[in-house]
């Protein structure tokens, strides 16, 4: 794909797209929501979550304040591979915007991404349902190698 000029940045897929390139053409951001599980996919798999989700076009990275109370909880009390994943979690939450919300995990994801028409990454089956319930796209892991909305 050839690179196109926006706000005075040349830019294309192959490279990153600052936010105030997408600000000065008038583009929001698309916004994306991150569960737990979302957060250790780094760790379990290998998959680095925030090139895959910048290759699907997302930018606004939020991750809900009891998502954080989850990895916090995981991190005292688990062990092994678990427990590495749940501290590797909280190293990258610096790479994301942590939002302050209260109430049951899942709930607090899908009531978010319903008042910012957000997507959600996620490979947790009964969340995924709720979510394509409520027609709200889902990102999840495929083939243990990359990240697929659908």
């Amino acid at each position: 794909m050839a690179p196109y000029r926006c706000g005075g940045v040349i830019t294309s897929k192959t490279l990153s797209t600052p936010v105030k390139s997408l600000a000065s053409c008038n583009i929001k951001p698309r916004s994306v929501i991150l569960d737990t599980n979302a957060l250790m996919i780094p760790c379990q798999f290998g998959v680095d979550v925030f090139s895959e989700l910048e290759r699907l076009g997302y930018h606004e990275l939020l991750v809900p304040e009891e998502v954080v109370k989850e990895l916090n909880k995981l991190y005292a009390h688990v062990k092994g591979k678990d427990r590495t994943a749940a501290s590797v979690a909280l190293s990258l939450l610096d790479r994301c915007d942590i939002i302050e919300a209260k109430g049951n995990p899942d709930d607090v994801i899908i009531k978010m991404a319903e008042e910012r028409d957000a997507a959600v990454v996620t490979n947790d089956i009964e969340l995924k349902k709720r979510l394509k319930e409520k027609k709200i796209p889902v990102i999840h892991l495929r083939q243990k190698k990359r990240l697929t909305v659908g």
